[in-house]
């Protein structure tokens, strides 16, 4: 089976917002930056939305390349939250039922982060802790993968991978 041909598929908690995902994803991280914190915190409290970040405010998220991602259904119900006017970075809400769904950036980089509560069946597990100096607590909850202070080299590697082919118009 190619890369291409692996497909997760991701839904808002009514069903009405289904994203695809084409091909393995490049990461899997809980980030504790101060952005991701306050956009969980955002969402968490809109009304009827599930929670999107772990117990100690981490939030869990998969990252895909941004030319792997079909919008199946309900893209219209997708709705940006923005921490600050001019903020290059959204995080998209399924406004039908504020389920928390992806991170885009507008003009930005070429992944999307999908929300790890929005998976059909269960999201990747986390492969590292990033971003932890911005944590009020001495160490994560989930103390069973690395954790990194902040965005280590070979993550930052695993993102530059995919860039050279998406350059070159390969799959």
């Amino acid at each position: 089976m190619s890369a291409e041909s692996v497909q997760t598929q991701t839904h808002c908690a009514c069903g009405k917002v289904r994203i695809d995902y084409r091909g393995d994803p490049i990461a899997s991280v809980i980030c504790y930056c101060d952005d991701c914190q306050a956009g969980g915190r955002l969402i968490e409290a809109l009304p009827r939305a599930q929670p999107c970040r772990t117990e100690d405010g981490g939030t869990p998220l998969v990252l895909f390349r941004r030319d792997r991602v079909d919008y199946v259904a309900g893209r219209d119900l997708l709705r940006p939250i923005k921490l600050k006017p001019g903020s290059p970075t959204k995080r998209n809400v399924a406004s039908c039922c504020n389920t928390a769904m992806l991170v885009d950036f507008d003009g930005g980089p070429f992944w999307v982060s999908a929300f790890d509560c929005s998976f059909a069946g269960g999201a990747p597990p986390p492969e590292m802790n990033v971003q932890t100096q911005y944590r009020s607590a001495p160490a994560p909850v989930t103390t069973s993968i690395p954790s990194y202070r902040r965005y280590p080299v070979s993550m930052i590697a695993r993102l530059l991978g995919p860039w050279i082919p998406m350059l070159l118009g390969r799959p």
